[in-house]
Parts: structure tokens; C-alpha cells; sequence
């Protein structure tokens, strides 16, 4: 056996898979995965706060904090 397979360090995560942007998320109200629009709300200091809605009936179905994004560092 080949004792390098057992002391390799772990692999580090790619920097592709770091920020996700989405898409389609579960809507409660529509029942059923729905494409949705990206919102900015605020600009924080640990990050632009954004909140997505469904395409068709405008309900919240989730936020994100992007700490990388063309706002991030204005207050600072």
C-alpha cells in the first residue's frame, strides 16, 4: 500500500463553489419551486443584504449577505 494516500492534506474547498447565486427556491405560497428576483435591502458594514422574492406572487422566500459584492466597503 501506498502510505502518501493516508498523509495527504484535505482538500481545500474551490474558490467557484465559495458564493452561490439563486435561481429558483421553494415558494409557500405558489406551492412549488419558483424562479425569483434578487432584492437589494442594505448596506451593512459586514455586507450587502439582499432578499429574494417569487417571480409571481412577491413573497419573501429567502435572504443572503454578500460580502463580496460592488457595495461591500462603502462604509467603511
Amino acid at each position: 500500500m501506498d502510505d502518501n494516500l493516508y498523509s495527504r492534506r484535505p482538500v481545500e474547498p474551490r474558490a467557484d463553489f465559495e458564493d452561490f447565486e439563486a435561481t429558483e427556491l421553494y415558494c409557500p405560497s405558489c406551492g412549488r419551486a419558483v424562479p425569483v428576483r434578487k432584492f437589494l435591502l442594505l448596506i451593512l458594514p459586514d455586507g450587502d443584504r439582499y432578499e429574494y422574492r417569487c417571480q409571481f406572487c412577491g413573497t419573501k422566500v429567502g435572504d443572503k449577505i454578500d460580502r463580496s459584492g460592488q457595495f461591500y466597503g462603502v462604509l467603511k
